[in-house]
């Protein structure tokens, strides 16, 4: 019988948006488990405490089927990502593509990772059309100056940042 595959998922998630939510939906295709991963980065200065990202990231999840809800699971982590993979059992880490300048970081990453840990695979999804210009600090941006990020985020991350912000 075949183990079961856990994959990680990390990113800051400030906010979660459907791009996001995309690179979700599309991971549960691969991985048996997959551990959504909100990263502890005091350097980049999240509009949302590590807290308010984990219950977002919760309330957007729960419209999804019970059965790929048990498969879920959001777990903050900090320091080394491939500690983290470690900790929780993963063999694959997966990163959402939005763009080719993406892929040069992302590269890097994963041949770190891959040289400290050879059993942990990084996987990159690409994202769809729909979402590839999608990116938190660009919804953060358009929220702040009172723009309308419906179409980018959920309805339960869209009256978050209204709230966050103070746009009625």
């Amino acid at each position: 019988m075949a183990s079961e595959r856990t994959g990680v998922y990390p990113g800051t998630f400030d906010p979660i948006t459907s791009g996001h939510m995309e690179v979700v939906r599309r991971s549960l295709r691969l991985v048996d488990r997959l551990v959504i991963g909100p990263a502890i980065n005091i350097g980049k200065g999240p509009l949302f405490s590590l807290e308010e990202r984990m219950d977002i990231i919760k309330d957007d999840i729960a419209d999804f089927s019970q059965a790929d809800k048990d498969r879920i699971q959001v777990v903050p982590f900090e320091g080394l990502l491939i500690h983290f993979a470690r900790e929780v059992g993963a063999s694959v880490i997966i990163r959402g593509l939005r763009a080719v300048s993406d892929f040069e970081y992302e590269i890097q990453m994963a041949n770190m990772n891959a040289r400290m840990e050879p059993n942990v695979e990084t996987i990159f999804l690409m994202a769809s059309d729909r979402h590839q210009f999608i990116a938190s600090s660009l919804v953060k941006d358009i929220a702040r100056l009172g723009g309308d990020t419906s179409q980018f985020v959920s309805g339960k991350v869209f009256k978050r940042l209204k709230a966050k912000f103070g746009h009625s």
